[in-house]
């Protein structure tokens, strides 16, 4: 017989290849920095270059303690010239909140948690824009719309369309996505594309022990012509004069694997399973952070039943 929860995660991975999924992720974090001075203090804790935004623009950047050790990634969005958006990965809302409460002191900065009060429904797939009504939009960028009646903020994402709106609302614009032909998918099936994709997640890959070059994010998340920000110094100084020991990678599994399954080159522990899914399309993959040795084409010996992973370059083939 069938198992019925992969055959619904196929439907749901079909959905998001072909069509267009729905997925809630209001659990994310949610700040507004405001204030005269709030995107110049913003300039000075992130890795990237916000100060330079305008509104409607955006960018993906990360909050580092002194030794460059990452502490959030984020999505920073202008909303207005003293209004700025940043949403974080669950698990990363508490240091970022209480980071950036910390430092704004003297400041005319104001940093204020919006969690309860905004809902973040995600329209991923080909189909997107035409669900969501709106016009399309580059990754990272906003604008206002609405959907059914429904205030929104629209926001490209690299799968699709994000919908930012009052957590009053959300019942009514999810109802609205719905009857616009949108269908409804679960986390596991949105982790399967965002694993394919390589694309690494604070709380799983990346950690409080993770520099953004062994992340594999210092393109998208990184300025180095801005000024100084918290945690330049190590992320400059790899970026120029080293290289980092530790690297992302993908693995192709020869079955599936669990989350945090020590991974190992030999006898030696080269790393730890990061996320795992079993694809549709790709069977199971994971991701990794692991040691500089284990190299594309190496083989890995997963936990200790047996598994083994082929190393790989990302995006998966």
């Amino acid at each position: 017989m069938s198992d019925p929860i992969a055959v619904e995660l196929d439907a749901q991975y079909r959905q998001l290849r072909e069509e267009c999924g729905l997925l809630d992720r209001s659990e994310r974090g949610k700040l507004i920095v405001g204030g005269p001075e709030g995107a110049e203090y913003l300039q000075g804790q992130l890795t990237n270059d916000v100060e330079a935004l305008a509104p409607g623009e955006g960018r993906y950047a990360a909050l580092l303690d002194r030794k460059g050790h990452m502490q959030a990634d984020m999505r920073v969005l202008r909303l207005s010239p003293e209004e700025i958006w940043v949403d974080t990965e669950p698990a990363a809302l508490e240091a970022a909140r209480r980071h950036l409460e910390m430092y704004k002191i003297g400041r005319e900065a104001t940093v204020v948690d919006v969690g309860e009060e905004r809902a973040i429904l995600s329209l991923i797939g080909p189909r997107s824009v035409e669900v969501a009504g709106t016009a399309a939009l580059p990754e990272l960028a906003s604008e206002a719309t609405a959907v059914d009646g429904v205030e929104c903020l629209a926001v490209g994402t690299d799968a699709g369309i994000d919908l930012i709106a009052k957590a009053t609302d959300a019942a009514k614009l999810r109802e609205a996505l719905l009857a616009a032909g949108a269908a409804e998918v679960g986390p596991a099936a949105a982790e399967v594309l965002r694993i394919e994709a390589g694309t690494p997640r604070f709380g799983a890959e990346m950690s409080a022990e993770t520099m953004p070059a062994e992340a594999g994010i210092v393109e998208r998340a990184v300025s180095f012509t801005k000024g100084c920000y918290i945690g330049q110094e190590p992320v400059a100084r790899l970026h120029y004069k080293g290289r980092p020991n530790r690297h992302l990678r993908g693995l192709r599994l020869s079955a599936p694997a669990a989350a945090g399954a020590a991974l190992r080159l030999g006898e030696k522990e080269v790393g730890r399973v990061g996320s795992a899914a079993l694809s549709p399309a790709r069977g199971p993959i994971a991701l990794a952070i692991v040691r500089r040795e284990a190299e594309p084409g190496s083989e890995l010996s997963v936990g200790e039943d047996g598994v083994t992973a082929r190393v790989v370059d990302l995006p998966f083939g």
